[in-house]
C-alpha cells in the first residue's frame, strides 16, 4: 500500500467521522425545523422557539452547512490539491459559521431558559459562542495577512466548538445509561464537557504537526 492510499484512507475516515457527529445536530435541527413549520402544539420545550423561529432556523441552517462542508476542508488532497475549492469553501463556511455562533448567542441572551437549563449552562453557550466566532474572525484576518498556520489553527478551534453538540450527544448518552436522566447541574457540565473535549483534541491536531507550506 503506497503512502498516498494511506493518507486518503486516513483522510476518509477523518471526515467520515466528522460527518457522522455532525449528523447529531443536523437531525435534531431537521426535526426541530420540522416542528417550527408543522404547527406544533406549544410545549414548555419548544415555546421560545415558536415565539421568535427566525434566529433557531438561521441557527440550525448555519450549524448544518458549517458541520457538513466544514469536514471536507480537513481533506489535505482537497486543501493543497484544488486550493480554489478551498477557498470557495472558506468562504461560504465563515458566514455560515458565525450566523451559528452570533443567532446561538441571541438565544442564550434573549429567549427563556427551559426548564432543565440553568446559569451555568448559559455561561458554557456565552464563552463558547463568543469563542467560535472570535475563532472565525481571527482566522478570516490570518489568512489575509499570509498567516496560514495561525489561519489553520483558528478555523480548526472554530470547527471544533461548532461541533460541539455531536459530542455532547455522547457525554450525554454515556451519562443516561450509567445514572439515567441528568440534573441541571450534571446536564451543564456534560454539555461543557462536550466542548472541553473537542477543544483539547482540536489544539492536540493543531500541535501535533506543523501545517505544510500552502495548506
Amino acid at each position: 500500500m503506497t503512502d498516498t492510499s494511506v493518507h486518503r484512507g486516513r483522510a476518509g475516515r477523518l471526515v467520515a467521522a466528522l460527518i457522522a457527529l455532525s449528523a447529531v445536530p443536523v437531525l435534531a435541527g431537521g426535526l426541530r425545523l420540522a416542528e417550527l413549520t408543522g404547527g406544533a402544539a406549544a410545549t414548555p420545550d419548544n415555546a421560545r422557539f415558536l415565539a421568535a423561529p427566525v434566529p433557531i432556523v438561521l441557527h440550525i441552517i448555519g450549524v448544518s452547512a458549517y458541520t457538513v462542508l466544514g469536514a471536507f476542508q480537513f481533506v489535505p488532497r482537497l486543501r493543497r490539491g484544488q486550493p480554489g475549492w478551498h477557498r470557495v469553501a472558506g468562504r461560504l463556511l465563515v458566514p455560515c459559521g458565525l450566523v451559528a455562533a452570533l443567532t446561538g448567542l441571541w438565544l442564550t441572551f434573549f429567549s427563556a431558559l427551559p426548564e432543565h437549563d440553568g446559569p451555568l449552562l448559559a455561561a458554557f453557550r456565552l464563552v463558547f459562542g463568543t469563542a467560535m466566532a472570535a475563532s472565525l474572525v481571527l482566522g478570516l484576518l490570518a489568512v489575509r495577512r499570509g498567516e496560514l498556520a495561525r489561519h489553520r489553527a483558528w478555523m480548526i478551534r472554530g470547527y471544533a466548538i461548532g461541533l460541539g453538540a455531536g459530542t455532547q450527544a455522547l457525554t450525554q448518552s454515556a451519562w443516561h445509561l450509567i445514572a439515567g436522566t441528568p440534573g441541571e447541574l450534571a446536564r451543564a457540565l456534560l454539555l461543557g464537557a462536550g466542548w472541553v473535549i473537542n477543544m483539547v483534541v482540536a489544539e492536540w491536531v493543531i500541535r501535533r504537526r506543523p501545517a505544510p507550506l500552502g495548506s
